[in-house]
């Protein structure tokens, strides 16, 4: 376990975690859950579970098979949006994820919601969120509004007892610079206020909301015991799969999709405890998922490769195999698969290649080959590789 654990932190030099480039927390409990797997551990029976809705029915069955890129708040409200509407005019990519509520917790632009905006959690990033929506009609763009909702330490500043506690009452972070808090899955006004923020986007006009940190913090099991906060009898997978459940009923009435960020490597474990990421039970209760399967966050041997990274077509394609073998049992369930793939180099990993058109589209023919035409491209700073066929 310890070669598995000291391979996995190697091969991620200190960067990241849910997506990469951003300065996040390392993702040991992979080596944890791949050792599981490595023993045989069974894959979680969804057959009895509570949280298996009885149907779920897409609210836009006619959304189209989206080839998307991330979009920050500063770029959606600043100069660089030009760059990436004329991208987005001159390809096939057709789709934008917007940070609505970003990695800090701050929501980017101004409603006039008398709730939200008495948690003065607000940064106005976006300053004129109307003309915004109409210039992604304009260009036939399909919206998409990303909300980072764990992690979220504007609220764990605001409100401690939302979050986690040390024993010495002062407020847990990860002790990066600049340090992460997260706040509690277990709490239901965690849940409702981040709800609430989607439903501000859905007005605004967004077809779908796309939810990341859907989980506890890494490495949460070592310290369940000794940090105060308020919790209940549910396992964590429980608690982040039961938000997915009840964020799933509150907006699909509202005509809007639901999808959820997961880690990858969670297609080809065992369900993540530690985190509380179970693939299954919280895929069942979204309109799509989109494992992050980025070849560089995949350490030496998986897939058959010894720099996974420096093999995008592999990795891919090995990382698709496990996500359809995942969803298999969900059945008529099964949401659509749409992946985070790479368009950024991972200068800090061993062996690593540097990314161009070539690897790009390695990935998505990777993708295609393996059934799966929908894909997000992830770049911190959005600045997209030029020259790329997205066929």
């Amino acid at each position: 376990m310890e070669l598995i654990l000291a391979a996995f932190l190697m091969a991620w030099g200190g960067v990241s975690a849910d997506h990469p480039n951003v300065t996040f927390e390392q993702v040991a409990q992979a080596s944890v859950d791949s050792t599981r797997a490595v023993a045989g551990t069974p894959a979680p029976d969804t057959s009895a579970d509570p949280l298996k809705p009885a149907a779920k029915l897409d609210p836009q069955p006619d959304a189209p098979q989206v080839k998307g890129v991330y979009v920050t708040a500063h770029s959606a409200g600043g100069s660089r949006m030009g760059t990436l509407l004329k991208l987005m005019d001159d390809t096939e990519l057709n789709a934008m994820v917007i940070d609505i509520k970003d990695d800090w917790g701050y929501i980017t632009y101004q409603t006039d919601n008398e709730k939200l905006q008495a948690m003065d959690t607000t940064k106005k990033i976006i300053s004129d969120m109307p003309k915004l929506m109409s210039t992604l009609k304009e260009h036939d763009i399909y919206p998409i509004a990303r909300i980072v909702v764990f992690k979220d330490t504007v609220l764990a500043q605001k409100q401690p007892e939302l979050s986690f506690v040390n024993p010495d009452g002062t407020l847990w972070d990860n002790g990066k610079k600049p340090a992460d808090s997260f706040v509690n899955p277990y709490r239901k006004e965690v849940w409702d206020y981040n709800i609430e923020v989607a439903k501000e986007a859905a007005k605004a006009g967004f077809k779908e909301i796309q939810f990341d940190y859907v989980r506890f913090p890494e490495g949460f099991e070592k310290r369940a015991d000794t940090l105060k906060y308020d919790k209940d009898e549910r396992p964590r997978i429980d608690a982040v799969a039961g938000f997915v459940k009840y964020a799933h009923e509150q907006l699909a009435p509202l005509g809007v999709r639901v999808s959820v960020d997961i880690f990858g490597y969670a297609a080809a474990v065992p369900a993540a405890e530690g985190i509380g990421q179970d693939f299954q039970k919280i895929s069942q209760n979204v309109d799509v998922i989109s494992p992050m399967i980025y070849p560089s966050h995949y350490s030496t041997g998986w897939y058959g490769s010894k720099v996974p990274d420096a093999a995008p077509y592999q990795t891919i394609a090995g990382a698709t195999k496990d996500t359809h073998k995942k969803l298999e049992p969900l059945e008529h369930l099964k949401p659509v698969i749409r992946p985070w793939i790479q368009d950024f180099t991972a200068s800090w990993v061993p062996g690593y290649i540097r990314y161009g058109p070539k690897q790009i589209e390695d990935q998505i023919r990777a993708l295609k080959d393996n059934g799966v035409e929908e894909f997000l491209l992830w770049n911190a700073v959005n600045t997209y590789t030029p020259g790329v066929n997205y066929k």
